[in-house]
């Protein structure tokens, strides 16, 4: 049922009319395109060619201001800060959305010029150029979080950008609380605020789970929130010099309890986009050396979306190879 509900396509009584089909592969995995979702795909493509109005027309059934993940669907086109800005300065009825994705845009663009070395790697120039992108997310974020009070996503890239600038903690504290008062149980924000929160950025080792534990407490059955469980372990491993460290009998009842009262519980809504939540605890899960990563593996069918597991070398083999494990 899942199969035919959920982003596989088919078209029996219940198929989804949105889904994209499962391009066939050899080992059963395939990367997830477009969030699995032909709307999403009509979206990226409009984007792709700089069509303005192709983009705001494929945003009608979508709430950008509160859905991250087709945001992040924007964001790594390459090329659209070409034309973005030009959308900026003329539509004035839409501004806040062109600021929105532009801004965005520019965070990605940003990191891509800083890449993902470690800080002592990075060369001056590479930090001149982030430095200058970030700037300009920032005056486009703040200005989109201005003309739009109730959106939440601009929140979540300006947590991004201030981590980038070393902006410190007060400035980061601020937006974390703006994005939760606008949804307390937003995951996005929460995951964010994870990263903020390693050793590499500055936080204490544990000070990252004990906020993931205390987040995913206070959240209802079957919310998504313990998504930031699972990443806060998967940080911990990218932390750690030692491979094995999540591979812990406690570390396992964790992940799978959290597994449990989220993604495998009933009331677990699958939104769009929600083969993202179950990668994370399939990479979380594998990592812990825990059976119950083959319930989360056997769900998927396959689909495999880049985070969180660009923090492997070989990220889609390595999905490959855990999948066959289990």
């Amino acid at each position: 049922m899942f199969g035919k509900l959920f982003g596989r396509g088919g078209d029996g009584p219940g198929a989804d009319p949105h889904a994209l089909p499962a391009p066939r592969r050899g080992n059963g995995v395939h990367r997830l395109r477009a969030l699995g979702d032909r709307r999403v795909l009509a979206l990226v493509e409009a984007a792709d060619t700089g069509d303005w109005e192709g983009v705001k027309e494929a945003l009608a059934p979508f709430d950008l201001g509160r859905d991250h993940q087709v945001l992040g669907q924007l964001t790594d086109i390459d090329g659209l800060q070409d034309w973005i800005g030009r959308a900026v300065e003329e539509d004035k009825e839409h501004r806040a959305l062109a600021l929105l994705i532009s801004g965005a845009r520019h965070i990605a663009w940003g990191w891509e010029a800083r890449t993902a070395a470690r800080a002592v790697h990075v060369t001056q120039e590479q930090w001149r150029v982030f430095r200058e992108r970030l700037q300009i997310a920032e005056r486009q974020l703040l200005e989109a979080a201005e003309l739009r009070p109730d959106w939440i996503t601009p929140w979540r890239q300006l947590l991004t950008s201030a981590r980038g600038m070393s902006l410190g903690s007060a400035i980061a504290e601020t937006r974390r609380d703006a994005g939760l008062r606008r949804d307390p149980l937003d995951a996005e924000i929460h995951v964010e605020w994870l990263s903020q929160l390693q050793p590499r950025w500055g936080g204490e080792p544990g000070e990252a789970l004990e906020f993931a534990r205390a987040a995913f407490a206070a959240a209802p059955d079957g919310h998504r929130l313990g998504c930031v469980v699972a990443m806060a372990y998967i940080e911990e491993w990218v932390e750690s010099d030692d491979g094995a460290c999540l591979q812990q009998p406690r570390i396992r009842t964790e992940l799978r309890q959290a597994a449990e009262r989220s993604i495998l519980h009933h009331a677990y809504e699958r939104r769009l986009g929600w083969q993202g939540d179950y990668n994370i605890f399939a990479m979380a899960l594998s990592l812990a050396g825990s059976s119950t990563a083959s319930n989360v593996f056997r769900e998927l069918e396959g689909a495999y979306t880049e985070w969180p597991w660009t923090y492997m070398s070989e990220p889609q083999k390595a999905y490959a190879r855990f999948r066959k494990a289990f």
